[in-house]
């Protein structure tokens, strides 16, 4: 009887990253290691439909995501949206999949995403074709286990990691830098 092959375990790091910190560095590295990962897609995407106009370029966020990693070789930084020619994510993953048929593919988040979920673009298929990791997120914790997603989801595509909270958000970073 012939064996299935095992494929790799793929971690999935989307956002905007405007900009990208060391928090989003500390979330990257820490999924690599807790979950066992063989590669991280660090999945930077041009526009965030629910969120405003991103203050920095793609290309710098882009570059300054690669500064941020360059010394870790299993994290890729990349912008798919040229490919799929959109930023939804569910088509990020349908992509991810297809590529890697035999992987176990991870979609890694804050919890103050999974509070929003059910505002993104066909979330419901998203356990389809990942399970979705949380990384706690202050103040967010009550809000996320009454949240919409998080009851719709199956207990077995989520996974909750804990980490030391890093209290520094993108959002905070550019609303310091705006004053």
């Amino acid at each position: 009887m012939k064996k299935k092959k095992v494929g790799k375990k793929i971690g999935i790091f989307g956002g905007s990253f405007d900009p990208p910190h060391r928090g989003h560095v500390q979330i990257a590295k820490l999924s690599l290691k807790k979950l066992n990962l063989n590669r991280l897609f660090w999945a930077i995407t041009k526009r965030n439909p629910l969120k405003k106009r991103p203050l920095l370029t793609l290309n710098d966020r882009i570059l300054l995501s690669k500064k941020l990693v360059r010394k870790n070789k299993r994290i890729k930084i990349k912008s798919f949206d040229k490919y799929l020619r959109t930023s939804k994510t569910i088509e990020l993953l349908k992509f991810i999949r297809n590529k890697h048929k035999n992987s176990q593919i991870y979609f890694i988040m804050g919890s103050d995403n999974i509070i929003k979920l059910h505002k993104w673009h066909n979330w419901k298929n998203f356990q389809k074709y990942c399970t979705i990791v949380v990384f706690p997120r202050r103040g967010y914790l009550n809000n996320m286990m009454i949240s919409k997603a998080y009851s719709y989801i199956k207990k077995e595509k989520i996974i909750f990691l804990k980490s030391k909270i890093v209290d520094i958000s993108s959002s905070n970073i550019r609303k310091n830098y705006l004053l």
